[in-house]
């Protein structure tokens, strides 16, 4: 399955709590195979980092990967050429910094592999209008101009459900954002089979982690940590500095109550309960425990501590992250080689896919 000779990867980050906190349990090991995407629109933010990326570098422990650079889905809305061919290497850059190891895993832009595309347009033709205008992604970033959107947007779910489907990936880690869509694919999933008269395609599961980290606006604890904030203080980019996330963190927005002594006394306290929330998910403490640790505490002795952690974590990350950045031959490499590796995976099922649709080969 590998193309080429192996790429080697030295992160700073690898061993940063690799095999810490919970992983999701499935029944079965045998041929258990993930599949997760993230889209390179820019600025990798903490919260990719708690959310997102984080946790992959604990699944490639356990199960077979796949990680995609989803740039065919970022380009559902306008990018600026150039810029989506930077994104895409920088997070490339902020996988590798992070931990996965790409010998251990398939890392690879999605628009290398045609397959992704052509399975698509099967599933374009296999769902049904109806269950595409249910989905209420498309209806929040359509918004009052849905006329005006791209086919492409509207019809992301089928690329969703393709990407996954295409190396018959079983488990896929997702999001409250993203469940919607993942149960779309169980459905064509379900339907191609049953219209085919095949028991091809796996009904794929969702793995959810056991306490999902939710991180919210520096500046607004009652809105998701953004990178289409115009604030640059409302995130903390995983480019950024030592010093500049310490000043993010003396300027995030607070209340004037102390710290409460538990969970309960975070109730209408967005920013104290996103703050206390951010450092437990940094020290992989509980948020009952953070909350005993700082009970009664002033904010300002809490965010010295706070961007203190964050430095010690993020730092090692962050410089490795640079120097990756510094290297875009490397990084091509890197998703050169995972494409194909991906290629190669895909092709035979792609074709048994070609032959029971009906397609003529030669």
């Amino acid at each position: 399955m590998t193309a080429g000779a192996p790429l080697r990867h030295n992160s700073a980050a690898a061993t940063t709590k690799r095999h810490h906190g919970k992983r999701p349990r499935v029944t079965d090991r045998t041929m258990q195979r993930i599949f997760s995407g993230i889209q390179p629109t820019g600025n990798l933010h903490l919260g990719n980092y708690l959310g997102a990326i984080r946790n992959w570098v604990r699944l490639q422990d356990e199960y077979e990967c796949l990680f995609c650079v989803v740039d065919m889905h970022a380009v559902t809305t306008w990018q600026e050429p150039r810029e989506l061919v930077a994104n895409i290497r920088e997070v490339t850059a902020g996988l590798l910094a992070a931990g996965l190891d790409p010998e251990r895993n398939i890392i690879f832009n999605q628009s290398q592999v045609r397959g992704h595309a052509q399975l698509a347009w099967i599933f374009s033709c296999v769902a049904r209008m109806g269950w595409l205008n249910r989905m209420t992604q498309f209806k929040e970033k359509a918004g009052k101009h849905r006329e005006n959107a791209s086919v492409g947007l509207f019809a992301y779910p089928t690329l969703m459900a393709a990407d996954i489907l295409l190396y018959k990936a079983t488990h896929v880690p997702v999001g409250e954002d993203q469940k919607q869509h993942l149960e779309l694919t169980r459905d064509i999933a379900q339907k191609f089979n049953n219209d085919f008269g095949v028991e091809f395609f796996p009904l794929v599961e969702p793995l959810i982690f056991g306490a999902a980290t939710r991180v919210m606006s520096l500046r607004d604890g009652t809105n998701k940590m953004s990178k289409s904030d115009p604030s640059d203080y409302s995130r903390i980019n995983m480019t950024d500095d030592a010093d500049t996330i310490v000043v993010k963190i003396r300027k995030a927005k607070t209340d004037p109550a102390p710290l409460p002594e538990s969970p309960a006394g975070l109730e209408d306290r967005p920013e104290a309960a996103n703050l206390l929330g951010l450092y437990g998910a940094l020290s992989e403490t509980s948020l009952e425990e953070t909350c005993q640790r700082f009970a009664g505490a002033s904010f300002s002795d809490f965010k010295n501590e706070f961007a203190e952690l964050s430095v010690s974590v993020l730092g090692p990350i962050q410089d490795e992250m640079r120097r990756l950045s510094a290297d875009p031959g490397h990084v091509d490499a890197v998703l050169r080689q995972g494409a194909g590796r991906a290629r190669d995976l895909a092709a035979p099922i792609l074709a048994e896919i070609e032959e029971i649709v009906g397609y003529l080969r030669p």
